[in-house]
């Protein structure tokens, strides 16, 4: 069987690691690249952390509109499967990648796997949303992390192809945290010892694109006694930048802002940290397996268990300093999961 993997940003390479060794085991396995995400810290650096090879295909649509960037990728990735002539085309998550190549595939006649279908936050507005959907609605099997996620395609009529096997992010954490510990240097370099700081990360357009929105959440920052260390999405610092918010930040004499980490750099992060702020969802689920009190920098979350655990909170409307206090005063243990996402999805293409 040959195998096409469409990746193109940082949380699906980290998905593609522990699955990839299994699937070039068994079968013909080729990597697409979407270019996606391009610059180092956010593609390449991912690459040599998680020991990934270097792509087959490498689409280099980089950042755009939306329409404009699923549409260079639906292009390249349907040149790409007529000349391949795959049996399986697997996509993950919910980027334009993700879309695009479940459009590709499905134009095509090709078999379609997406990895963590049936996530919901039921917000119509987000564009992870629109991908989510309509990928899962598109695909011949669906590979589900949670519960909650088959109940979501169950309620959409989606139960054909389904199939519960845990969550490959997990799989990761527990494959990288020993190297994390062993060769990551990003504490010592930012100056900072575990437990001393608060961990802030934004990217998502409802945050960054809505000025008085992004305002909200960094006169919330700013006023936090403790070290803050603030890795800062590209688009984010643009943003920063045109609401007029970005010096104030560097003024602040607890900011430490850098780039974008590696996967490595930003497991010892998680994990060391007094607490996060954050608006990824692939950050909250990290956090959660580490036992790192998390607040969510959203009204809703995919992540439902995250939230009912306790472990994580959504910020909503209310003030950051509120929050941070409330959460400050509880203790959470790391919890006690098994996981082997990786080897289920092989049993399941294994079985056809």
């Amino acid at each position: 069987m040959k195998v096409i993997c469409v990746v193109g940003a940082r949380p699906q390479f980290v998905k593609l690691a522990p699955l990839l060794p299994g699937l070039q085991e068994k079968y013909e396995t080729l990597i697409v690249h979407s270019g996606q995400h391009y610059d180092d810290p956010l593609s390449a650096c991912f690459f040599r952390d998680l020991k990934l090879p270097q792509p087959d295909y490498n689409i280099g649509a980089g950042s755009g509109k939306h329409g404009l960037q699923t549409a260079k990728i639906l292009i390249r990735i349907e040149e790409i499967c007529e000349f391949e002539k795959p049996d399986m085309v697997i996509v993950f998550g919910d980027t334009n990648t993700t879309l695009a190549g479940a459009l590709a595939a499905s134009k095509l006649k090709f078999r379609i796997a997406h990895v963590e279908a049936g996530m919901r936050s039921f917000v119509r507005a987000m564009p992870e949303e629109i991908n989510r959907v309509l990928t899962d609605h598109l695909s011949d099997i669906l590979f589900c992390s949670t519960e909650t996620a088959v109940a979501n395609l169950k309620n959409e009529g989606i139960v054909n192809g389904v199939h519960l096997v845990g969550d490959l992010m997990y799989d990761a954490l527990r494959i990288f945290e020993g190297h994390a510990g062993l060769k990551s240097s990003v504490l010592k370099n930012i100056g900072l010892s575990a437990g001393e700081y608060i961990l802030v990360t934004i990217h998502r357009a409802e945050n960054t694109d809505d000025h008085d929105r992004l305002r909200f959440l960094i006169d919330g920052i700013k006023n936090i006694n403790r070290e803050i260390v603030f890795p800062v999405h590209p688009r984010t610092e643009k943003e920063l930048k045109n609401a007029d918010l970005w010096m104030e930040l560097k003024s602040k004499e607890n900011m430490h802002l850098v780039e974008p980490v590696g996967y490595l750099d930003n497991i010892a992060l998680v994990r060391n940290a007094f607490m996060v702020l954050t608006d990824s969802g692939g950050m909250q689920k990290e956090t959660y397996y580490f036992g790192t009190p998390t607040i969510t920098l959203r009204d809703e979350t995919e992540w439902v268990e995250t939230v009912d655990a306790g472990i994580n909170v959504l910020l909503g409307k209310r003030g950051l300093d509120e929050v941070i206090e409330d959460m400050s005063r509880k203790t959470f243990e790391t919890p006690n999961i098994e996981n082997s996402a990786a080897a289920r999805i092989i049993e399941v293409l294994d079985n056809g």
